[in-house]
């Protein structure tokens, strides 16, 4: 058993996940899908929760499972190998790791339109400006020592700043709805409900926030290492934290639309130039109390979203040094605090170095959507290759239907991949694939028979990476292609590819080394 306290209940873990949810997402995200889709946004956060969900469920299995610190980025070496964990976990660690900076960054740009003008200086418009960065450095500086000395203050810390920072949003949502809600935004403004057609629903799910926004249910997971009775609580956990948060993104995207005012619209919702998107609709419609609330949680949205992730981000690199792709120093838990620091400074730094390469949350979170629907890939495969492989293991949450959730799971994380836009999505696959070397230098300390296994196992991850590119470059212009395939065909070549993409993955999966060193844990989970 691993080296970590178990003192996180379902209530913390609950608000532990529903506070890496609601984090800058909710701040911005309504105004960027209202610009991408117009009124029809609404559309875009249900299908994108539908979807975060069914790709949810196969994660929650698996967390049941295999309740393990860092679990995100192990599961897939279980039924695929080496290879596929890599791969697996790099995306995920990229998109994890680069959500500390952007939630500080986040905070201080809503910041910078306080009255005063030392605040109104740290953003230009476009980047955060030196002061600015400052600022948002030392924001990040605060994350990680809320983390350093122990879990429990994390968890208790955590709890009391999604508590108020789930009351904020409520409060946005009745506040705006009484001063200025009117049915017409809906239908008569620039362009009608639809103004984009679908493909605008679709680009928003992908590009606007709304993926980013519902990614926070991985923490939980990520923390099953030292949660109690993890079995139960995680998978509970992260469907709670899921549904609560997408229910109230619906109504936040449902009040902002219905509440712009008119002459804003003037050039259509793509035109729609708001700085601080939910205060200014709150100053504009005479809100006053609400436009103070809101500047003030500007702060701590965010803030709680970087102190969840920075303890959740240390768990990854503690997971992916367990698999054997890290020095071992980052696996080291401090005897005393039971965190694993080394994990955690070398996530302080790579924090930095996407703070002051990306220095807008508009920058960073195109890329981060797409990096974390990688990641996404390996969960249903692999939920349902261990089906096949060990249908004797402990599962507390079996999740029912599986068979069906699984590959609609990967076949619709394909199209959000796809709906993200070339050359976004041929870039971001790029740095999937850059990460390789470091797994061809650990692997090869492991044996040409080794290699040969989980390179055989892993080969289809890599193709499929290499042909969504491919496809990507070719499709309709809808979605940045070149138009070879036609817009509506495009989605169903995409669709087809991916299920036979799915069906190879699952013929690939093998009783790996991991998963047999994961039978004593499972083993032992059913006497608890």
């Amino acid at each position: 058993m691993e080296n970590l306290k178990r003192d996180i209940g379902l209530f913390a873990l609950t608000m532990t996940g529903l506070g890496s949810i609601i984090g800058s997402g909710w701040l911005f995200g309504a105004w960027k899908a209202a610009k991408v889709a117009g009124p029809a946004a609404i559309y875009s956060w249900i299908i994108g929760c539908l979807i975060i969900i069914c790709i949810a469920l196969s994660y929650a299995e698996l967390g049941g499972m295999f309740p393990e610190s860092g679990g995100m980025v192990r599961y897939p070496q279980y039924s695929h190998g080496s290879f596929v964990g890599f791969i697996a976990g790099w995306a995920n660690w990229i998109a994890i790791v680069s959500v500390i900076p952007i939630e500080a960054e986040a905070s201080v740009q809503y910041m910078s339109s306080w009255p005063w003008a030392w605040a109104q200086g740290m953003y230009d418009g476009r980047h955060l400006t030196m002061s600015g960065l400052v600022l948002a450095s030392l924001l990040v500086f605060v994350y990680f020592f809320l983390n350093y000395w122990t879990v429990a203050l994390f968890a208790k810390s955590n709890t009391i700043v999604t508590v108020i920072k789930f009351v904020v949003p409520l409060l946005t949502v009745v506040g705006i709805y009484i001063a200025g809600f009117k049915t017409n935004n809906f239908t008569q403004a620039p362009g009608g409900f639809m103004p984009d057609g679908w493909s605008g629903v679709l680009t928003a799910i992908a590009t606007s926030g709304i993926v980013f926004a519902f990614n926070g249910f991985q923490t939980p997971i990520n923390l099953a290492g030292e949660a109690k009775n993890p079995g139960r609580n995680v998978p509970f956990a992260v469907v709670l934290s899921l549904l609560l948060a997408g229910v109230l993104y619906f109504f936040l995207q449902f009040v902002f639309i219905g509440s712009v005012p008119s002459n804003l619209l003037a050039n259509g919702w793509a035109g729609l130039q708001l700085k601080s998107p939910f205060a200014d609709l709150a100053m504009i419609l005479g809100v006053g109390w609400l436009a103070v609330a809101l500047f003030a949680d500007a702060v701590i949205s965010p803030s709680g979203t970087g102190i969840v992730y920075t303890a959740s981000t240390a768990r990854m690199i503690y997971g992916m040094e367990k698999n054997g792709y890290f020095p071992k120093i980052f696996g080291t838990v401090h005897p005393l605090y039971k965190v694993p620091r080394p994990a955690m400074w070398l996530n302080l730094a790579v924090s930095f170095l996407f703070m002051y390469v990306f220095r807008g949350w508009g920058e960073l979170v195109e890329v981060i959507s797409v990096a974390t629907v990688v990641s996404y890939m390996a969960g249903p495969v692999t939920a349902m290759s261990l089906r096949k492989l060990v249908p004797h293991y402990r599962r507390p949450l079996k999740t029912k239907g599986l068979v069906v959730i699984a590959p609609i799971a990967f076949i619709v994380s394909s199209l959000i991949l796809y709906w993200s836009r070339w050359p976004l999505t041929g870039q971001v696959l790029f740095v999937m694939l850059i990460g390789l070397p470091i797994y061809f230098y650990y692997e090869a300390k492991r044996g040409k028979e080794t290699f040969s296994r989980n390179f055989k196992a892993g080969l289809w991850l890599v193709c499929y990476l290499l042909y969504m590119m491919l496809i990507s470059y070719l499709g309709s212009d809808r979605f940045g292609g070149h138009n070879v395939i036609s817009y509506g065909w495009d989605m169903v070549v995409v669709a087809v590819s991916a299920l036979v993409f799915y069906m190879w993955a699952i013929r690939s999966a093998y009783f790996t080394e991991q998963l047999k060193e994961a039978e004593s844990l499972n083993q032992e989970m059913k006497h608890e």
